[in-house]
């Protein structure tokens, strides 16, 4: 993003919104189904709702399964989606055609977890540089540009000096080292948002914190909007300005960061901070996972539970619960801070009273 797009644009701005965003993957049909016309299907994600602003950073939390990089790929348009709607600056997504899509991926680009995975073995960094700049903004009309660009992409995350990676290969690059390339390809389309699926989960620990920082830099020089995905609840107070959490493809609770880490609210988010370890916590301390009134796992998505999807291991559940979707309710300690939980209905926690 050149200095003169910087001016253009104010931090705050909305770049990417997801409005009642469905996902349903159909199961392969058995023979009964098939005499019976009956159709299963994953309910991966249901009616997400979720904002991206220049200049700040949205996490998306929540245990293995629950559907984040479903999200991701949604928003990213990797796949097509069941019902709701993807918006860009306000207009809708839903228009067809390759050209329209590739204008989309050069303002919307994806961070994959796995670095190794997501470059080509059999190609050289410059390989995979080259074509990120050429495909979406035809840069480097001569060699001389074209090196000029590549050098800049490599020292904006911190691989210096660039001509001692340009010709490496993927093998011969450290994780953390990977996943630089990996961002620095992503910038080579100039994005106005990044989708970034677990990207520090696949290094080692001594490493995570220098890509974080290294995120959260591009985010304030480059005005980007960022999409963090995590299971570490720790790590979105810490990176994100807001917090999603998301639980059997439902969103359950958000707010600012600070106030939904250390102030949670729907049980399910306690569940998620008080399972992490803490050195602090003493060894005599109750459990969170004894309070967990299921057997610790999440509910099958293609017949997901009536009512609340995490009534089932709720120690809080009420008959309601198990009938009733949960719509989102403000919690009122902060501005912005909601969960979708019966326990913040007043008239649904009186008649549990009587």
């Amino acid at each position: 993003m050149t200095s003169t797009q910087d001016a253009k644009v104010q931090t705050g701005e909305v770049v990417l919104e997801a409005v009642g965003l469905t996902k349903h993957f159909p199961v392969r049909r058995k023979l009964r189904q098939f005499f019976t016309r009956e159709q299963n299907a994953v309910h991966a994600v249901d009616d997400v709702n979720l904002t991206l602003r220049r200049g700040q950073v949205v996490a998306l939390v929540g245990e293995s399964g629950s559907g984040k990089s479903t999200v991701a790929r949604l928003l990213a348009q990797l796949y097509p989606r069941t019902d709701g709607d993807i918006r860009l600056h306000g207009e809708s997504t839903r228009v067809k055609g390759g050209g329209a899509f590739r204008a989309y991926a050069a303002r919307v680009q994806m961070i994959f977890q796995d670095p190794f995975a997501s470059l080509n073995p059999v190609h050289t960094i410059r390989y995979h540089l080259t074509r990120s700049l050429k495909i979406h903004h035809n840069a480097g009309k001569t060699d001389e540009d074209l090196e000029i660009a590549l050098r800049d992409l490599l020292t904006r995350v911190s691989l210096t000096p660039p001509e001692r990676y340009l010709d490496k290969f993927p093998h011969e690059l450290s994780g953390g080292q990977r996943q630089r390339v990996a961002i620095a390809r992503a910038l080579g389309a100039q994005p106005e948002a990044l989708l970034a699926d677990e990207p520090v989960s696949m290094l080692d620990v001594s490493i995570r914190l220098g890509v974080l920082n290294l995120l959260r830099d591009l985010k304030e020089r480059l005005n980007l909007a960022i999409l963090y995905i995590t299971h570490d609840i720790a790590s979105a107070r810490y990176f994100a300005d807001e917090t999603l959490v998301m639980y059997a493809g439902r969103m359950v609770e958000g707010g600012d960061s600070e106030t939904v880490t250390q102030s949670p609210a729907h049980p399910y988010t306690r569940l998620l901070i008080d399972s992490a370890p803490d050195p602090d916590r003493l060894a005599g301390d109750v459990n969170p996972l004894d309070e967990d009134r299921g057997n610790g796992e999440p509910p099958s998505l293609i017949r997901p539970p009536s009512g609340c999807r995490f009534h089932p291991r709720c120690p809080a559940a009420m008959a309601r619960c198990e009938t009733d979707l949960p719509v989102r309710l403000e919690i009122g300690d902060k501005p912005g801070h909601w969960a979708a939980c019966w326990l913040y209905d007043e008239a649904t926690v009186k008649e549990a009273a009587k």
